[in-house]
Parts: C-alpha cells; structure tokens; sequence
C-alpha cells in the first residue's frame, strides 16, 4: 500500500506535472514557470512518493533559507538527489567531507595546484585550435581539482585519462543535469557506477600506495585520518578523494564554462578585464559572480525532518515530516527583479549585489546563503578568476557559436550547455 502524502494545512494550490526524475519533462524552466504562473508563489506539486512545495515570494524565500537544518535538511535533500546516481557505499564511513578542505588556510595551496594544472592544459594549445568551451573548462577542472586533493603527482600518472573517464562516469551531478536518465540507472542497479568507481578506487589507491610518506599537501591530511587503519586505508583514502572531488568540482567546470562564453560575447567587459588583469581582480571576479548567476539552474530543497511552519507572506502553512520544501534558482535569478535577464558584471559590488537596488538578499543566489553557503567559493571565484586572466591573456577567442542555451531537462546544478559552443584560438596582438 503506498503511504499517504505528508501533510500541509493549509493546502496550497496543486500544479499538474512531475519532478524529471519521476517522468518525462522536455523544459524544467518552462515546466515549473508554468506552475508558479498558474498557482501564483506558493504550490504544491505532488511527484512519484513525494510531496514538494515551492516557495518564490519574497517572504516564503527568507523562509526557506532561515529554517534550521536539523528542521529541514538540505543534506538529506542533497543526498536524495546524489543517491539516485552514486553507489550507496561512496558515503559511508568518510573521514573527509569537502567542506572540511576549503578553510581559508588551504587556499594558497589550492591555488600553487591550480597554476600548474592551467599551465599544462594552456601548454597544449595553440594558435589555429578549435576549443569546445565546456569540454576544456570539464578537464581543466579535473586537473584542477586532482592536482588539490589527489596529489600533483596525479597529473603526471599514465593512467590520468583512465581516472579522468572514470570520474565522467561516475559524475554525480548527472542526477540533476540528465534527471531523465536515473530511471536507466536503476534498472541497471548502477551498474556502470559501481565499475567506474572501482576503476578510480584503484588508480588513486596506486598513486597513494606510491609515495613514500603522507606528505604536507591536502592528499596528506586525508591519508593522516586514516592512519591505523589495515585493510581498509587505501579504499578509504580513495574514495575520500573521489566525494571530494565529485562533490567540489561538478559545477565549477560550468560556471567558468559561461564565463568564458560571456566575456567572448561582450568585447568591451573583456576588454576592461584584461587591463585590469593581475592588478585588480575585481571586475573579474564580479564576472564570475554574474555568469554564476545567470547560469544557475539548481533546485533548491530542503527535506522536512520535523513540524514546521512556513510563511509566505500571505499565509503560515504547517508542514508535516517527509514533505520537501523547494524553490527553483532560474526563476528568481534571472526575474527576481527588473533587468536580471540581462548580463551586467557592474551589478555586483564586490560579493554584493547592488542593481537592480533594494532586493532581498534570497531573491538572487550564486554561491548559497547563510549556513548553507558553498564553502569553497572562495577557491572556485579565485581558481575561474586565474583561468580567465591566463587564457585571455594569451589568446583571443574567435566565437564559433551563435547564442548558447542551457540544457533544457537540467535541474540543478550550474546549466550545461545544450550544444557545443566552440572557439578558433587566435594569438592575442
């Protein structure tokens, strides 16, 4: 017998349709905008076993962001989305979780990593190249990524391409940016998971097995939380690794990807970037801040634990455990106020956005608020910064691409382009 729907008193309106992981859903964007256009900022909308209820007004989206986590759990929530995808067994036992890697002390670090990451892939260009955006921003972040917490000594192992496939296979962010494609890996049992991450288990069990001792970089604090143990430390170690790597890396790639995109399609901001390149790193970074934004299609959920209520402005509703509270980033990012359909890094002052003036903190999100903000946002803006100035500094980005769209069953995550949008490489004059 199924079990009933979790309760909310007072019902809100109930919109037609599914979550994409439950059925076929060919535009989420346009899905759920048609939902908040027909029920207004508050409904229900009622998919597979759960019961989610979205929140847009001003007021429902303080309230969203403000509920305590041990109430309704975005870790749960997250989880339920990961677990569609990933094996069971990646999450269980963990000495490493990635927000524990990204203090501000671990910083310079990542960034020493990161520039030889971006010289060996800006080594491989030249003048002539065709570059498809998103697939050279995916493996940059790879090896950016893998450099940090893998150890350096990774880049240089013949069996880099081999993890790298794995990793791609394995990725975790396909639950939300192909939702339509976990019915495929259940009936599978997560087959082709489970063999890509035995593939990665074993390359980074090699390389850690190699070095003679922990060694001071970021590999070495996660080996050192596993010392004493026999059988299970190189397994542990590496499948450490590979949630950090999943978790951390899945939407950098994208973001740079758009800000990338962005700056090619608006000479003059490119222009001003890079006078100011290596000297003030401001208009840079609000670049990155607002490709974030526009490109933000994450689905925002919180699973209810215990009784809560919600107020939206108009009304308290009281939502009972197993209900899934939500809210949907391209719908508040990009028409939570007047001009945000358009691309303007001098929106931002600082981390800080100032136009169009007086919007509620909640109604724009890039990087999260509060005590769910993104702890390695700093590392991501620094490392898509560094990106930017490197690439741009040696060469100009001849489009060949008209005007890139997300992919339309994304939800959640940074949006991954439709189709390719690629660059000829030219020698900067």
């Amino acid at each position: 017998m199924d079990r009933p729907m979790p309760l909310i008193e007072p019902m809100p309106p109930a919109a037609d349709g599914v979550m994409p992981w439950d059925g076929p859903v060919s535009d989420t964007v346009a899905a759920i905008g048609a939902a908040r256009a027909a029920c207004g900022d508050t409904f229900v909308i009622d998919s597979g076993r759960d019961r989610y209820l979205f929140l847009f007004s001003p007021r429902g989206l303080q309230e969203f962001y403000a509920v305590p986590e041990q109430t309704a759990s975005k870790g749960v929530a997250d989880w339920k989305m990961l677990i569609r995808k990933l094996p069971q067994e990646l999450f269980e036992g963990r000495r490493t979780l990635p927000h524990e890697l990204f203090g501000r002390s671990d910083t310079q670090a990542y960034l020493e990593a990161l520039e030889d990451a971006i010289s060996r892939h800006l080594d491989g260009l030249s003048p002539g190249d065709e570059v498809e955006i998103f697939d050279f921003t995916r493996r940059l972040g790879h090896s950016m990524g893998l450099a940090s917490w893998a150890g350096r000594e990774m880049l240089d192992s013949p069996r880099i391409e081999e993890l790298v496939a794995a990793l791609d296979a394995l990725d975790g962010a396909e639950a939300f940016v192909a939702p339509d494609r976990m019915r495929e890996v259940a009936r599978s049992k997560k087959a082709c998971e489970y063999e890509a991450m035995a593939e990665a288990e074993e390359i980074i069990s090699e390389s850690v097995a190699a070095r003679a001792s922990p060694g001071d970089d970021l590999l070495g604090t996660i080996i050192e939380r596993w010392t004493g143990e026999t059988d299970q430390r190189l397994s542990g170690v590496a499948r450490d690794v590979i949630l950090v790597h999943l978790s951390s890396m899945s939407n950098m790639f994208a973001a740079l990807g758009w800000t990338l995109v962005h700056l090619v399609q608006h000479p003059g901001v490119l222009a001003r970037v890079r006078a100011a390149a290596g000297a003030d790193r401001d208009l840079a970074s609000r670049c990155v801040l607002e490709s974030t934004r526009i490109g933000q299609r994450s689905i925002m959920l919180r699973a209810v634990l215990a009784p809560v209520t919600v107020d939206d402005g108009s009304r308290a509703y009281e939502v009972s455990p197993g209900a899934t509270l939500a809210t949907f980033l391209p719908l508040t990012n990009l028409s939570g106020g007047p001009g945000l359909d358009r691309y303007d890094p001098d929106r931002w002052r600082g981390r800080s956005l100032v136009s169009p003036a007086g919007l509620p903190a909640e109604s724009v999100t890039t990087f999260g608020h509060g005590v769910h903000a993104c702890p390695a946002r700093p590392f991501s803006v620094a490392a898509m910064v560094r990106v930017v100035e490197r690439l741009f500094g040696d060469y100009d980005l001849e489009p060949r691409f008209a005007d890139p769209v997300p992919r339309p069953g994304q939800i959640g995550g940074v949006a991954r382009a439709a189709g390719p949008c690629v660059v000829e490489l030219r020698a900067r004059q």
